[in-house]
């Protein structure tokens, strides 16, 4: 992907999540020049969202020295579902009640900046696809593996957002026809019902209750079943943990091979809270792994050899920086039609 980043503009990214804003002021080379985080305490409702996310903005400016005067555009990235083109949230499951919520347009009125919307999955893409892991890749497919399973997709620098705001929601792609596990989406089958944070613990419930062997039988009444446990037991040797994970990373795979024979991607990543430690753990290695065996058995042989398939390095960071670089999209395309923008 060609650099043509200039350092002395700067842009305002923010990343909403049901459990923190995170909030950055980001140059035009990528680089972060103050990050603030905050509690979201979505249930207080989107007026206080706004003034945590207006006051996190203001101390991020305060803490990079940059005016609001020198920002030239913010990008908000939002879970969905939204109405990407108007600027609305319609129905967030992880934000109760900021429903119908015009966020674009109160914090563009709030600061007085040109002011884009974008889905979270597709800017947390678009951070790595800008300054993360596929920098040097002409498309790239997202993955973000937490308590669901969110995607984002980019081809050159276009992200691909769909008619309705509903493009590269993957997450819900059909893997299983019959009989298909439930989701929360009220679908059957889908890929977030199998590979899925909650899905993951969902099996483990089932597998205990069914009598499986297992040290989670006592480690469970201790302490609360989450991902990390049942990563913590793979680790010790514990078989049912390790199969668990191991079949979310199959399912995984078989996900990945569907939009591998679509889009044909340069390179297909994976972040977000259910990576089981990356590179940097042995049970890490083993699931992306086995995604890449299952790729490898499923998908036509020159995407299957050439797809490059690997770990997000952005972490938590690449929402916002994602969202800054959506807000240097917009720019860079209003510059283009108008010059004098810069000047």
């Amino acid at each position: 992907m060609e650099q043509t980043n200039s350092s002395s503009q700067y842009f305002v990214g923010i990343d909403v999540g049901g459990t923190n804003i995170k909030c950055g002021i980001v140059n035009g080379a990528g680089e972060t020049l103050a990050r603030v985080q905050s509690p979201t305490n979505a249930k207080l409702g989107p007026e206080c969202g706004v003034e945590t996310i207006t006051s996190a903005v203001r101390q991020a400016l305060a803490e990079s020295k940059i005016s609001l005067e020198e920002i030239l555009q913010i990008g908000v990235a939002t879970p969905g579902t939204m109405d990407i083109q108007a600027g609305l949230l319609l129905d967030p499951p992880n934000l109760p009640g900021w429903q119908n919520f015009p966020i674009r347009q109160r914090i563009a009125d709030y600061f007085e900046k040109p002011t884009i919307l974008q889905n979270d999955a597709n800017a947390a893409a678009y951070g790595e696809f800008w300054q993360g892991a596929a920098q040097n890749a002409r498309s790239l497919v997202f993955w973000t593996l937490g308590t669901g399973i969110g995607c984002g997709i980019i081809i050159g620098d276009t992200i691909i957002e769909g008619a309705n705001s509903h493009g590269s929601e993957c997450g819900h792609i059909i893997i299983e026809m019959d009989n298909g596990r439930p989701c929360d989406t009220g679908q059957y089958g889908t890929l977030e019902a199998y590979a899925s944070a909650k899905s993951l613990i969902r099996r483990c419930q089932e597998a205990l209750g069914a009598g499986a062997k297992s040290i989670l039988h006592e480690q469970s009444r201790k302490e609360e079943l989450t991902p990390l446990l049942i990563a913590k037991a793979a680790e010790a040797g514990d078989q049912l943990a390790n199969d668990l994970i191991m079949e979310s990373a199959r399912c995984l795979g078989v996900g990945t091979t569907s939009l591998i024979h679509t889009i044909n991607p340069d390179m297909v990543l994976f972040g977000g809270a259910m990576t089981f430690g990356r590179h940097e753990s042995e049970l890490g290695r083993r699931f992306l792994q086995k995604i890449r065996d299952e790729v490898k058995l499923r998908a036509f042989p020159v995407p299957a050899e050439k797809t490059i398939i690997d770990y997000a390095l952005l972490g938590g960071n690449a929402g916002y920086i994602g969202a800054a670089g959506c807000a240097k999209l917009n720019y860079d395309s209003l510059l283009k039609e108008d010059p004098t923008l810069s000047s």
